[in-house]
């Protein structure tokens, strides 16, 4: 009994230290609203909309446009995924605004070009455009503004705004792949045959193309106004104009001159959904995620494995915390890889199998507990919804495939720890962290908003003279069924993504949140994140900032174009650089790779709703340019 009173004791201590350890950003508070995104000048984009009376979905859609105006690793050529609660109907609405295959993306044509997955940049890396469309459809339905004034920050940073020294630089390093495209080349590189090419920071990047597409929608909405329509019936003219008019004819004309398949009738026929989320209920609390075209479930399948087990007696990144999250995630991200895919086009997808707790319990019990399980694969969910695996013998094939042999450097290109890296480590980084950015916007009036927008981050190819970067999202895709049947490219189908808005009810309320940047991290970020907040009682600034671990053990769903660019890499594991030696020493015994890195996420950005205040918490971590404003 004393034992026992020692060890609550000091893990009473444990939570207490958590709890008051100082944070290298202050956190955010408001009580009318909040705006955080990934740039200072887009969160500012928020509150001005916010400021002139719109609501928590207006400010999104501003901070949204204003991100693709900066190429905040996304351009209007990309993709939108949102998570909305309504305080009038006190649901989660899903939002699924990402693009389609184009006519002709097939298995057969890519592979006869010497593909073994789709490639990552330029035309052919291209889905249709869905942001345009996104913003449209969550300002017709949730909204209370008109396109134009969303639009209006977005319009100025277009005609021309400081930019910032991380973009400029990015466009510095990628200028020769830049210079293939000549729509890219006279955007990004105002300085051609200098030394510098890109922009410098602080000089006015101007992108008049891109202007005159914005001001065309905008056109087509009030020309729609003076006809009579509707707010709503003119916000769906200017989205017409877009994939139906003018606008889509360059942009198409722009991908064909390029090489890209995209065509009139995939811009006319691509539709936003709107879906109903999935959610699971951890420790009393309702965590949302967007459906199997996203991997947001794998977040969903980890919690359900983690809830029956006592993580606070673990400690946090104590050697059986970090293990035991790094096999739970090794087990989801494996099912990930198999089962996800676009449900539009699959049939029969096991999805209550795999979000079922005793699924869940099924696949605890065959986790190891004495070290790293190199031969991970895919469970078998199907006998917990009554039925058999139509999928067994892909299975066994699939064991083939996975090589664990070759390692990879394991180091975040966003480290500002100051270790060089070689260019193996930057091409691997490159395709594990490949960026995003995120989305958060809440109000007084109970409106809550959390989106993980991407595609056509820098190099971008631009399609014609619209301004706008193609998505590179088509990568995502695989051309052979034993990686995931699901998951094979075909036209008209959506690609399995990332991209993964988080947000969690509580006693029937928003609670927080969540969303990161950062390709297959993204939801192991957020699922540490969560259980931050929820298991050790950390505050939503500590919990962006706290260290987490990242496991390499899964198919990467961007980069390269050959097996072995994507193959899982068995026990690779990357922790804080302040992690005791100690304790990597036991994971080292335990067979784990160990790499060392100054930040171990991407920037996490959360808004708390604090019920007990009425007020209003912003978290961005202390990575990146991320930040917010609340009032």
């Amino acid at each position: 009994m004393k034992k026992l009173l020692l060890i609550a004791g000091a893990m009473m201590v444990l939570v207490c230290a958590l709890q008051a350890q100082p944070t290298q950003k202050p956190p955010l508070h408001g009580k009318n609203w909040m705006a955080i995104t990934g740039k200072p000048l887009a969160a500012t984009a928020g509150s001005i909309v916010f400021q002139q009376g719109g609501n928590a979905v207006d400010a999104a859609c501003a901070m949204l446009a204003a991100t693709c105006t900066m190429w905040d690793v996304l351009s209007w050529g990309g993709e939108t995924q949102a998570l909305i609660y309504n305080p009038k109907t006190k649901k989660v609405i899903g939002i699924n605004a990402l693009g389609v295959a184009p006519t002709g993306a097939t298995p057969a044509f890519f592979k006869e070009r010497g593909y073994q997955f789709p490639p990552e940049y330029g035309p052919l890396a291209a889905i249709t455009p869905g942001t345009v469309g996104g913003i449209c459809h969550m300002l017709q339905q949730y909204g209370t503004m008109s396109l134009q004034k969303v639009l209006a920050p977005a319009m100025q940073l277009a005609a021309g705004y400081p930019i910032e020294a991380q973009t400029a630089n990015s466009i510095e390093r990628a200028k020769d792949r830049i210079k293939q495209w000549p729509y890219s080349k006279k955007v990004f590189l105002p300085h051609l045959g200098e030394k510098r090419e890109a922009p410098e920071a602080g000089e006015i990047f101007v992108q008049q193309d891109l202007l005159n597409t914005l001001t065309k929608l905008v056109e087509a909405e009030q020309q729609a106004l003076k006809k009579g329509k509707s707010r709503i019936e003119a916000i769906q003219a200017a989205c017409d104009r877009f994939y139906k008019g003018d606008v889509a004819e360059e942009f198409v004309r722009g991908s064909k001159e390029q090489g890209g398949l995209i065509t009139m009738q995939d811009l006319a026929n691509w539709k936003v959904k709107e879906e109903e989320p999935m959610h699971v209920n951890y420790r009393g609390v309702e965590v949302y995620k967007l459906s199997q075209w996203t991997q947001g479930p794998m977040l969903l399948q980890s919690l359900n494995m983690l809830e029956p087990l006592d993580l606070k007696a673990m400690g946090y990144n104590s050697p059986e915390y970090i293990h035991t999250m790094y096999q739970v995630m090794n087990m989801t991200f494996a099912d990930r890889d198999f089962y996800y895919g676009d449900p539009a086009y699959n049939i029969g997808q096991p999805m209550q199998g795999l979000l079922s707790k005793d699924y869940a319990k099924a696949r605890l019990a065959q986790m190891r507990k004495d070290g790293n399980d190199p031969q991970v694969m895919p469970g078998d969910p199907y006998p917990f919804e009554g039925r058999k695996n139509p999928y067994n013998q892909l299975l066994e094939g699939r064991k083939k495939l996975t090589d664990s042999t070759n390692k990879r450097n394991f180091l975040p290109t966003h480290d500002s720890g100051g270790t060089a890296m070689n260019n193996e480590r930057e091409a691997y980084m490159e395709r594990l962290w490949l960026g995003t950015t995120s989305v958060e916007a809440a109000d007084k009036d109970g409106w809550v908003v959390s989106i993980t927008p991407s595609g056509g981050w820098v190099p971008a190819t631009i399609a014609g003279n619209t301004g706008v970067g193609m998505s590179q999202r088509l990568q995502s895709f695989v051309l052979d069924s034993a990686i995931n049947p699901f998951n094979v490219v075909a036209p008209g189908k959506r690609p399995r993504v990332t991209l993964t808005p988080s947000l969690a009810m509580k006693n029937g309320e928003p609670y927080v949140a969540f969303a990161v940047q950062g390709g297959d991290t993204q939801d192991q970020n957020l699922l540490q994140f969560l259980v931050n907040m929820v298991d050790f009682g950390m505050t939503v600034q500590q919990a962006t900032e706290a260290a987490n671990i990242n496991t390499n053990q899964l198919w990467l769903s961007l980069g390269g174009t050959k097996l072995s660019d994507r193959r899982p890499r068995a026990g690779e594991l990357l922790l804080g650089n302040k992690t005791p030696q100690a304790t990597r020493d036991a994971l080292k015994k335990m067979g784990y790779t160990i790499s060392l890195g100054d930040r171990t996420s991407g920037p996490i950005n959360a808004i708390f709703l604090d019920k007990k205040h009425g007020t209003l918490w912003g978290g961005s971590s202390n990575n990146g340019e991320d930040y917010g404003i609340g009032w």
